[in-house]
């Protein structure tokens, strides 16, 4: 792999990884704990995750508990979830809340495989901004001097690889995902 495209490898990845992150948060039928991330609650004066003041539990695959360790901080923690808007029932127990995750409509499943495409198509925007970057990058070298004609043809060439295998990477995650919001 030339250098160019080297250095461009952090930047690869974290489109991938935010793109991971953003359909994260698209529920699924099945409970699931990532929904909650991203949600945060203020308590003891600052905002926290609500991993970091409870414990979370998966009860078959409709139901979440979320038992905290403080029990002062239930109330907090059902607004947080409530203005969080998951679709999700929620019930307070006093000492948990108990989280119901509802059937999905095919009509929701397909809206939601909507939302997983806008976002996978952000994500290879991200990717192809890179490539233009590491694209301009190599002509300017060539421009400079420092590689030849036939090192940058190479060097693009290589990058195109590397962007195709990027793009087929994010398109077997959201296959997966939209294999998961599809199954009833």
């Amino acid at each position: 792999m030339n250098n160019y495209v080297e250095q461009k490898q952090g930047e690869f990845l974290k489109a991938i990884e935010y793109f991971k992150k953003e359909i994260a948060n698209i529920r699924t039928g099945r409970a699931n704990s990532n929904i909650l991330e991203g949600i945060n609650i203020e308590v003891y004066g600052t905002r926290m995750p609500i991993n970091g003041v409870a414990n979370i539990n998966i009860e078959g695959s409709k139901n979440i508990t979320i038992v905290p360790w403080d029990k002062s901080v239930i109330k907090d923690l059902e607004k947080a979830i409530v203005e969080a808007d998951l679709g999700l029932g929620i019930n307070n127990e006093g000492d948990k809340i108990r989280l119901i995750v509802p059937e999905m409509t095919e009509e929701k499943r397909r809206d939601l495989v909507r939302k997983l495409n806008e976002k996978l198509e952000n994500a290879r925007i991200s990717i192809r901004q890179i490539r233009d970057d590491v694209k301009r990058e190599i002509e300017e070298a060539e421009k400079d001097k420092e590689i030849t004609e036939d090192d940058r043809y190479g060097f693009i060439e290589e990058l195109d690889e590397e962007v195709e295998n990027k793009n087929k990477e994010l398109k077997e995650i959201k296959d997966k995902k939209e294999e998961d919001l599809m199954t009833v």
